[in-house]
């Protein structure tokens, strides 16, 4: 029994390796002809894995022959290139599976670019390659060159006459190929009949139809020429009647030996009639069915038999329970009875003529009224010379009666399925069948749902009335990919297939089935609904899934051999892939990695880090499990770890994706490799060690003893900085001497500055850093690694030990920088400079560089702000004060000597009073040729004042009060005595003022009569003057608005630069009263900015203007109208006035002796009025009558 196995192990191994997989496809080259639907087929044998398998077809086209273009897929979608993309889409190209692994490749429209080397590939599903994979096949496109040809006419025969007809069939294809040339006869829409027939073997042959009478010499095939083939029937039948056409197919054959018609084409026809000998004739009525319900159709056939009916004259009418419903004369024009007229028009009836033989009326929409005989009348009329049509013989069939029911439906329904418990990824399949009473009333609507546990409901799929089948929403990808499938299996049956069942389709499944009928008014209404269902459950892959890893040698030293097996529960069938992958976790790692995994699709796939096992280990997979046992020999510590396997569980998905369902993780295996006890010592003993910069640190590393003379050392380097928690990688010698720098090299820049030495005794080595600098200083150690030989000869690490640590502090030159700490204190005036001096007073170094900064405090700010920085290359630089008060372009840096620096800032501002102070930065180089900042020290202080010019304004007035006479102008002038600066500019503002009600007037002695005081209920102010202002003159000689009063009677002038004048034109006894002028003083700043220095007004002037009533003046000469009656009409009354006067005192004279009056007083004394007129009104004409002039 013990060798029996062995035996029955290498048979196995020898079967395996015998069966190998062979692809065949369809032996080229295959010619085939433009626009014809050609097929390849394509066989896999010899494989293992799924029995379905995959095909992918591609194409070598002859002007590339080395490049492949891929075509179809039956696996990926995205599988075509871009010329075919669209033609697979659209159906054009699609690969038909005859079974698993059988193949057709479908071209429907062949182009003549479909030519080529055609490759057929099968993509593995094996262990291991082993076998052909592919194969090839060529196909030749050549143009479609045949042609069938004949005239197309109609011929009228009677029975027994002859009948002759040709048709030319010829083709110009260059390779071999055989002709077949056909004789059919067609009636309607009756399928053809082959009436006589040479095929490609030169042999004629004919149809049932027309057998009997080509073995009697009636029907003859001839070939005249070498492409007219002559058809001849000797004595027709009114059989024949119909159109004949003759069809030619051109066969090629193919290199298999077999025949393949490569393109067929039929000729125009030729309709011959037949014309009976017989008069007779005879009628019956015929109807599908006597029993009908309200909506359905209905139709009555009256038949016509009888020799050479179309040349005939018949006339039918139709009958409903004697009732004439229409009748038909010979012009097939129907004339139907009032009451049916209207059913006509609305499309409910109708009655026409079929063909020659066959009348019929047709009743879409059947009431229950119409129940009762219906009949039809056939009368044979003859024409007479004069057109007219005379009756003779009629025949009449029997009646047949119909009964219209009302509807009623009658449907029940029945659901069933496959199974009600179902493993995940089975199919289910459930059916719907509807049971009936009688015949279905119209037609059905049918609905499949879901209803989940939760009580969800969703559509499925469903087929309305028309036949149109359409996937829920939630059901639609899955229905595109064939995953959910609605068909009608009878016309009573619907069948609902779900493929590759997942977890969400458990639930009540529901069968709604919805009977329709169609209304009179042509509408489907329902007359019934009924519901089945029923309840499937589906069992999860992943229930009870688990994985457990076992071994029986946890411990093992080296070159031993170990076992670990991972068992799978439960066994599932062969349709559900289950992936196991052995994963490690080596010894001092945390990670695990794969090592090797057994795929869903029966493959091995090692892992990334699995070189070193590849050689040293055996994997097994249980063919009656998905149990794998994995086997190492000759262990060794780079196989000491935890070792687990995981098994994933899939499920293939609709659109051959893949699902992972669950994934498993076994139990940890630890297996412990035993190593030799180390015997290394390293030294631990302790130094400090203090130096300056630039000088050497010598590092030392002594291994004491060691496990084996053989043994090689790994020494690393370490530093440990106060500031880190852990030391930092200098330097690593391998065990094999090789060189690696660390982290801190490299960041540190040390490379330049190691120096590694092993001393010839083999246990000391040592590490020089040269040129040591101040951040060289830390706690150095070495980190020694035992490294030995390992069985599978490779190195191992045994041991490491940690060495005493060297304290190492390395300094810096000691910091002598001193700056001069004077104070001092300064004033200046704006526009002037200031000097400010940083004197350094000793350096630490000759060879240092020197940072020197400005900064000042403003008042009010106790921050400091840097002003300027002279950086150690010599580049000046503004600070952010320097941007603030503009104070770029003001400051001028000068170095006379070394160490003294000063920094002057021109054109001063009041903004730039504060305090000064310089500081110093010293930067020595490094022994790294970098520089660092050793020391720093700050110069006294300086206060600096900046200071404006004192006012020296002074404004006084130039003119004395003044009395001018109305409509007169007067002066107001505004003279500077004496200015601050040479630079000033003046804004310049008169005012007239007002005493405020309860104050004294303005100017004394001037009285208004006709202003009228404030009232007496306003409050008080300090100032009893009010101002208003005439005109004011800014800085800019920019003019400010004219006083309201004195708007446009002002005029301005500028006589000197310090002497100004307003004319105020036209016064007016209101313009009477005190004026002064306001003068402001503006310098400019030294950022060009003009501010007020100060301001003084001018002492009050008194001004008196003399009312001459120009008022009644002004008036009568604005007006024109006044003007005239004023000035023009009263002349001619004044004059006749005194005339009279003057006569009247004449007479008086005369007629008295004195002019005196009673007690001697006289009457009247007239003195001449003072009048004065201008007519221009440009001096305003003056009326006055003083007192006195008339008494």
């Amino acid at each position: 029994m013990k060798c029996f196995l062995p035996v029955l192990s290498c048979l196995a191994v020898l079967g395996v390796v015998s069966a190998q997989r062979q692809v065949a496809v369809q032996e080229g080259p295959l010619y085939r002809t433009e626009g014809s639907h050609i097929t390849i087929w394509c066989n896999v044998s010899g494989y293992q894995g799924p029995s379905e398998q995959n095909f992918q077809w591609s194409i070598y086209l002859p002007s590339a022959p080395e490049r492949e273009v891929q075509i179809v897929s039956t696996m990926d979608s995205s599988f075509p290139y871009a010329i075919y993309t669209q033609r697979v889409r659209s159906g054009k190209i699609y690969v038909e599976r005859v079974q698993g692994n059988s193949a057709l490749l479908h071209i429907t429209d062949l182009q003549a670019r479909d030519a080529g080397e055609y490759e057929c590939h099968t993509p593995n599903t094996d262990e291991r390659y082993f076998g052909s994979y592919s194969a090839k096949m060529n196909l030749m496109v050549i143009p479609d060159s045949l042609q069938s040809t004949a005239v197309r006419h109609t011929l009228h025969r009677v029975e027994q006459d002859p009948l002759e007809l040709t048709c030319e069939v010829a083709t110009e294809t260059l390779q071999h190929s055989h002709l077949s040339v056909a004789w059919l006869r067609q009636r309607g829409g009756e399928k053809p009949v082959e009436v006589i027939a040479l095929s490609r073997d030169f042999v004629l042959q004919s149809s049932s139809d027309y057998a009997q009478r080509q073995s009697l010499g009636e029907v003859r095939l001839d070939k005249l020429g070498s492409s007219t083939f002559r058809l001849t029937v000797f004595h027709l039948q009114p059989s024949d009647q119909g159109e004949f056409y003759c069809e030619g197919t051109e066969w090629i054959q193919d290199p298999d030996g077999s025949w393949y018609p490569m393109t067929r084409k039929r000729s125009e026809g030729t309709v011959v009639n037949v014309q009976p000998t017989d008069k007779e004739f005879t009628v019956r009525l015929e109807t599908d069915k006597r029993l009908y319900t309200v909506g359905e159709p209905a139709e009555f056939r009256c038949i016509l038999e009888g020799q050479n009916t179309p040349d005939r004259y018949f006339a039918v009418s139709w009958a409903f329970n004697s009732s004439l419903i229409a009748s038909m004369g010979p012009n097939a024009v129907p004339v139907l009875n009032s009451e049916f007229t209207h059913r006509e028009a609305r499309g409910q009836l109708k009655v026409a003529k079929e063909s020659d033989n066959v009348f019929v009326l047709k009743i879409y929409h059947l009431r229950q009224e119409d129940s009762g005989k219906y009949n039809c009348r056939v009368t044979e009329r003859e024409k007479t010379v004069t057109g007219e049509f005379i009756d003779k013989e009629s025949k009449r069939p029997k009646n047949i009666p119909i009964i219209v029911l009302p509807i009623k439906s009658s449907i029940s329904v029945e659901v069933a399925s496959n199974a009600s418990v179902v493993l995940e990824g089975e199919n289910l399949h459930l059916s719907c069948s509807i049971r009936t009473a009688g015949r279905p009333l119209g037609r059905f609507s049918v609905i499949w749902q879901l209803v989940d546990r939760q009580n969800r409901r969703s559509n499925i799929m469903w087929l309305d009335r028309d036949g149109t089948v359409q996937p829920g929403t939630s059901y639609w990808e899955r229905s595109s990919f064939g995953g959910v499938q609605m068909e009608q299996v009878q016309p009573n049956s619907f069948s609902l297939g779900i493929f590759n069942s997942r977890r969400e389709d458990e639930g009540q499944y529901e069968c709604h089935v919805t009977e329709w009928v169609r209304a009179v008014d042509g509408e489907w209404q329902v007359v019934g609904e009924r519901r089945a269902s029923t309840l499937v459950s589906i069992t999860a892959l992943e229930t009870g899934f688990a994985v457990t890893a076992i071994s029986r040698t946890p411990g093992v030293t080296y070159s031993d051999s170990f076992d670990l097996q991972c068992i799978i529960k439960p066994h599932y069938p062969a349709r559900v892939p289950v992936s196991v992958t052995w994963r490690f976790q080596p010894v001092g790692t945390a990670e695990f990695h794969d090592l090797v995994t057994f795929t869903r699709d029966g493959g091995v796939q090692w892992g990334d880090r699995s070189s070193s096992f590849r050689t040293r280990t055996a994997i097994e997979k249980a063919e009656s499990s998905n149990n794998v046992r994995l086997s190492i020999s000759r262990a060794s510590d780079t196989e000491a770890g935890k070792y687990q396997c995981v098994a994933e569980l899939w499920r293939r998905n609709y659109d051959n994706s893949w699902t992972r369902l669950a994934e498993r993780t076994s139990n940890l295996l630890e297996i412990r490799v035993l190593q030799p006890v180390t015997k290394l010592q390293v030294s631990k003993s302790k130094r400090t060690l203090t130096l300056v910069e630039n000088r050497p640190i010598q590092l030392n590393c002594s291994v004491k003893s060691q496990t084996s003379q053989n043994s090689h050392f790994a020494v690393l380097w370490y530093v440990h900085k106060p500031s880190d928690a852990d030391g930092k990688l200098i330097l690593k010698t391998t065990h094999n001497s090789a060189f690696e720098y660390g982290t801190y090299a490299e960041e540190e820049g040390l490379r330049a500055r190691l120096q590694f030495e092993r001393h010839v005794s083999g246990g000391l080595f040592s590490l020089t850093v040269q040129r040591a600098e101040v951040s060289d200083s830390g706690s150095y150690y070495c980190h020694v690694e035992e490294w030995l030989l390992s069985p599978n000869y490779a190195w191992y690490k045994l041991a490491e030990e940690v060495s005493g640590r060297t304290e190492v502090t390395v300094k810096q030159p000691d910091s002598r920088l001193k700056l001069s700490q004077a104070q001092g204190n300064l004033s200046v005036l704006e526009t002037r400079q200031v000097q400010l001096e940083c004197v350094v007073l000793n350096r630490t170094s000759a060879a240092s560089q020197l940072l020197v900064e400005w900064f000042v405090w403003k008042p009010n700010h106790p921050e400091r702000e840097t002003l300027a920085r002279l950086s150690r290359d010599a580049t000046f630089h503004y600070g952010e004060q320097a941007a603030k008060n503009n104070l770029k372009g003001r400051l001028h840096l000068e170095s006379p000597s070394p160490g003294v620096y000063r920094l002057f800032i021109q054109n001063v501002a009041v903004q730039d009073s504060g305090t000064y102070s310089c500081r110093v930065e010293e930067w020595l180089p490094s022994p790294g040729g970098t520089w660092y900042r050793r020391a720093e020290d700050t110069a006294g202080q300086t206060a600096v004042q900046v200071m404006r010019p004192d006012a020296a304004l002074q404004v006084d007035t130039v003119v004395p009060n003044a009395t001018v006479s109305e409509k007169a102008a007067f002066q107001l002038d505004c003279s500077i005595v004496s200015r601050s600066s040479q630079d000033s500019r003046f804004a310049v503002a008169w005012y007239s003022l007002r005493t405020k009600a309860g104050g004294k007037r303005g100017s004394p002695g001037l009285e208004d009569g006709e202003e009228e005081g404030e009232e007496g209920e306003e409050e008080e102010e300090e100032d009893p003057t009010e101002r208003t202002a005439l005109l004011s003159v800014g800085p800019d000689a920019v003019f400010g608005p004219e006083g309201s009063p004195w708007e446009g009677r002002l005029r301005f002038q500028r006589l000197s630069p310090l002497l100004y004048r307003l004319t105020v034109l036209q016064a007016s006894p209101r313009d009477t009263g005190n004026y002064s002028c306001r003068v402001e003083e503006w310098l400019p700043s030294p950022q060009k900015e003009w501010y007020r220095l100060t301001e003084e007004e001018s002492a009050p002037i008194g001004i008196r203007v003399l009312d001459t009533s120009s008022t009644l003046q002004s008036i009568i000469c604005s007006n024109d109208a006044l003007f005239y009656f004023v000035f023009f009409y009263p002349f001619p009354i004044f004059g006749i006035l005194i005339i009279t006067i003057l006569l009247v005192r004449f007479k008086s004279r005369n007629s008295s002796k004195n002019s005196d009056g009673k007690n001697g007083v006289p009457l009247l004394w007239i003195k001449e009025p003072h009048l004065n007129y201008s007519p221009t009104c440009l001096e305003p004409p003056v009326l006055s009558i003083h007192p006195g002039a008339i008494d």
